[in-house]
């Protein structure tokens, strides 16, 4: 349907309109013979092109509404209705036109991604600074950042404070202020002054880098934009060939078929559709979510069912210290204390927990000396000059002495639903601290707006127990949890689903890749390290949050609304213009005028898809 190229679009349309306005001008000096000639020789133009479009769909099984062009082009040829022809091509080549600016400026805030990637950085090297290319950034090397440069690469804050734009990575508008010490992902923007950031990652690994690969997969797909099309295209050409038949037979007059093909072309239902889809994958690219293909766009205007993953997903997927039961006589602080002083010395995701809450509830913590950590276990060490262990219970209970409080502490760590570890101090048995993965504090109120979205089915999936399941889901409204599942019953649970409605499936983890792949639309949280699901997902949120996804459906329903309005409003108008074609109230030169001005305005209501503002705000 489209042309080879933009340009080309514009050579072949300039041509037109130039036979056009010279065929006229002959005509007008009662040269008719030439004038007939440049009037054919830009239908002609046209028509060649066209032709190869349609061979080329047909050796792909496909049948589209170009042919109703083709025919009224050639139509015009033969009954020698040359002004006719000629109006038809250069309405044709125009369209092409105004259909690839349309996309062009649709496709814009996607490809900007792209196009502002920084080239070079500016690195420390032996007490000067060089331009170097992003791609010989390596971890651990210190980078300038200058007042308004995008970040080339993932890294951490080595200066006391700094303000960014991360509306390109969250889709928040607000500029956001950081700390020394924090992580920042590449692709935001300095606000302020110089700073320096420490890379923790080249320029492959980094967070803003996988979002590019992720556009230029989209935007070399071939996105399915046509479907909704297909559905009424092969309708819409026996609807036309049987009127222009009537209007034939019915009158004896050819030309009134003519008339009635070319109101026919080109049809609203090429235009619009595509214009519409591609303006809603690039509002859904404001908001911070990544939509791979029109497909997955429509897939997600239809779905009913949504399953969550838990842990990552409508969870943090990071362990948050509940509380801390000490041994009878033992003060629950001061047991806090040793254990958070001494994991200060682990990276463990529960020791960083535990020595976070420890920090923040009882003050400065003492130095850990003579540190031994057995993987998989614990950590054991000195602090102020009282051993402590921190770990699983049979890890402490080897390094404790058994005491009357050993059993009833065993009982605890049996009875305890989520993540549990023991502490000992001075060879004794001494507490239990106990663990939640906490709910992402915006998960009700998105599942709550996704209700008001109709989404009609919510189920929490995971790998872990029940009564951990349980937990999670209270309070949240889940309609339905299914624990224990193993990657391979994460799918079967998936396809169970979609025999029921259109399902979407919310994962973060690797384990989730194969569901993801199997659900009507696979959704990823965030990109960062989590190769797997963003690639076997169909769109991926940008951010490590669920908000944008009620606006991403939002967006999908409200783009494929208009596509429909513009197509049946297209539809709609055309028939009535191809009836009065029929009846010999419209000439060809007429109804090709009046065509257009369908056209015209089907994708100017398809452009609105572009617009509107955030619909959806979740209040944590």
């Amino acid at each position: 349907m489209i042309f080879l190229t933009r340009r080309f679009d514009i050579i072949v349309f300039a041509f037109t309109l130039m036979s056009l306005a010279v065929g006229a001008a002959f005509y007008a000096f009662g040269d008719d013979r030439i004038a007939q000639w440049i009037f054919a020789s830009g239908t002609g133009l046209v028509l060649v092109v066209l032709l190869g479009i349609i061979i080329q769909s047909l050796r792909r099984g496909a049948v589209g509404l170009d042919i109703v062009a083709a025919v009224s082009m050639a139509g015009s040829l033969i009954l020698g209705e040359w002004v006719a022809g000629n109006v038809v091509a250069l309405m044709f080549a125009g369209g092409q036109v105004l259909e690839s600016y349309a996309q062009a400026r649709a496709r814009k805030d996607m490809t900007a991604l792209i196009t502002r990637a920084p080239r070079t950085a500016r690195r420390y090297h032996n007490g000067s600074i060089e331009d170097v290319p992003v791609d010989d950034i390596r971890p651990g090397d210190r980078l300038m950042i200058r007042p308004g440069d995008v970040l080339p690469v993932d890294g951490r804050l080595e200066d006391a404070h700094a303000l960014f734009d991360e509306s390109v990575m969250t889709g928040e508008a607000a500029p956001v202020s950081h700390q020394a010490g924090d992580a920042l992902l590449s692709g935001i923007t300095n606000l302020g002054g110089a700073i320096t950031l420490i890379a923790t990652t080249d320029v492959k690994a980094s967070a803003y880098a996988a979002i590019i690969r992720l556009v230029e997969d989209a935007e070399a797909r071939k996105a399915p934009m046509a479907r909704l099309a297909d559905r009424h295209a092969m309708s819409f050409l026996l609807w036309t060939i049987g009127l222009a038949s009537l209007a034939w037979f019915g009158s004896g007059d050819a030309t009134r078929a003519l008339a009635v093909f070319v109101v026919a072309t080109p049809c609203p239902l090429i235009l619009a559709v595509p214009v519409a889809i591609v303006a809603g994958l690039s509002r859904a690219a404001k908001q911070g979510v990544l939509v791979k293909h029109g497909g997955a766009l429509e897939s997600l205007a239809e779905t009913k069912t949504l399953i969550f993953d838990k842990t990552g997903t409508l969870t943090k997927g990071e362990p948050i210290l509940r509380e801390v039961i000490a041994a009878p006589g033992l003060d629950a602080d001061r047991v806090l204390h040793m254990a958070g002083a001494l994991c200060q010395a682990s990276t463990h995701s529960v020791s960083t927990a535990l020595a976070a809450a420890a920090a923040l509830r009882v003050g400065p913590l003492s130095l850990p000396l003579g540190i031994v950590e057995a993987a998989g276990e614990g950590v054991s060490g000195m602090i102020a000059g009282h051993p402590v262990s921190v770990g699983t219970f049979s890890f402490v209970a080897r390094n404790t002495v058994e005491t009357e409080w050993h059993p009833i502490a065993r009982d605890l760590v049996a009875a305890e639903p989520g993540l549990v570890t023991a502490i000992g101090i001075d060879g004794r048995l001494s507490g239990i601290a106990r663990f939640a993965d906490a709910v992402r504090p915006e998960a009700a109120g998105v599942l709550n707006h996704l209700k008001r979205q109709g989404v009609l089915r919510t189920v929490l999936l995971t790998g872990d127990r029940r009564e951990v399941a349980d937990a999670v889901a209270s309070g949240l409204g889940i309609d339905h949890i299914i624990a224990g599942a193993t990657p391979a019953g994460k799918v079967e649970a998936v396809l169970v689903e979609k025999a029921r409605s259109v399902t979407a499936m919310v994962g973060d983890g690797v384990n989730d890749a194969p569901a993801l792949a199997a659900a009507d639309v696979g959704i990823a949280l965030g990109v960062r390290g989590a190769g797997a699901p963003a690639e076997a997902a169909d769109i991926v949120l940008l951010v490590d949050r669920l908000d944008p996804l009620p606006e991403a459906i939002a967006i999908a329903k409200r783009s494929f609304l208009i596509a429909r309005q513009s197509v049946y409003a297209g539809i709609g108008l055309s028939s009535l213009g191809m009836i009065a074609a029929a009846l010999g109230y419209l000439a060809p030169v007429e109804g090709a005028i009046v065509q257009e001005i369908i056209d015209v305005a089907v994708i100017l209501n398809a452009l609105r898809a572009l617009g509107g503002k955030k619909t959806v705000t979740i209040l944590h």
